[in-house]
């Protein structure tokens, strides 16, 4: 390793040296061994093989429109000038938790190499929600992503609980519905998140046991919401047709208030809310009642 690669005054540990020597041996090319200015964490700046950088498999899924959007960009600046954040879990490979957007340009352009920020310590793959930032995450992103790192973790790391790897779930609701869109990329998780935001916990659970009971959180929500479609479809056979409805009639029937301090068990809040949906009267509901709650409800306009 070239002595101007190296940060002035310090020798960087053995695990980043090594590194370096990896990168070396699989065709790329060093050319910065230095400490980032926050945490002084040790990392590598190289040229990988394009063909040796994939896309961590957790990763959410890619945007054609936002891959061919940036495509479009880098072609008219006639330069790549984002580098991506890589890992390396085992010798040989090179994932990225940060930049699979820009690693799938590169992919279209035939580029031959990927400029990179290697990360020395592997755990880094699990950061995906704190470092993608390329691409705002919707509701859907977010959860598929946590519980791919969920699955991943069940297996890298077993006797580790949720509550360990909260920085990186980021929330414990992401979990529960993370396994619902796997099932049902199609659910509606809008309008059971603000529900599951207040009543879903991280849990102390060692992962492969938590996995489960995750299972049976999110069976019930399941259940929850097929009772949910029985009173939706009544209500459009009286000719009430709302994108704001399955919201609406969660509204009425959780047994959640905003007044209350002291929130029910997870288990609790969804049987007694089934239960207040399927006792839901639909001939009392008026569209403009929908319509009222859905204006009140809308986000104010960003400034």
């Amino acid at each position: 390793m070239a002595e101007d690669t190296v940060h002035p005054g310090k020798e960087p540990p053995a695990e980043a040296r090594a590194l370096a020597e990896q990168v070396e041996r699989d065709g790329g090319r060093v050319l910065a061994v230095y400490q980032e200015p926050v945490g002084g964490h040790w990392q590598i700046f190289c040229l990988l093989p394009r063909q040796k950088v994939e896309a961590s498999p957790f990763q959410r899924d890619l945007s054609p429109t936002h891959v061919k959007r940036l495509a479009e960009g880098v072609k008219r600046l006639d330069r790549f000038i984002d580098p991506i954040v890589l890992v390396s879990p085992r010798p040989g490979e090179y994932w990225t938790p940060n930049g699979n957007h820009r690693r799938a340009v590169l992919d279209r352009l035939k580029a031959d190499s990927v400029p990179a920020i290697l990360v020395t310590e592997p755990d880094v793959k699990y950061d995906v929600l704190a470092l993608n930032i390329e691409k705002a995450h919707n509701l859907k992103e977010r959860s598929l992503e946590v519980i791919r790192m969920y699955r991943s973790l069940v297996e890298e790391q077993p006797q580790t609980t949720e509550e360990d790897w909260s920085f990186q779930l980021e929330s414990a609701h992401f979990i529960t519905l993370g396994l619902l869109y796997e099932r049902n990329k199609r659910f509606a998780g809008g309008a059971f998140a603000p529900i599951l935001r207040r009543v879903d916990r991280f849990l102390k659970l060692r992962l492969p046991k938590g996995l489960p009971e995750r299972e049976e959180r999110a069976e019930l929500v399941r259940a929850t919401d097929e009772a949910l479609g029985v009173v939706v479809a009544k209500l459009k056979k009286r000719g009430i047709n709302h994108p704001y409805v399955k919201t609406f009639v969660l509204a009425r029937a959780t047994p959640l208030t905003k007044a209350r301090k002291t929130l029910p068990p997870f288990d609790q809040t969804f049987r007694k809310l089934r239960d207040g949906i399927e006792g839901f009267d639909v001939s009392k509901v008026r569209y403009e009642d929908i319509q009222r709650s859905a204006i009140m409800a809308a986000p104010a306009p960003q400034e």
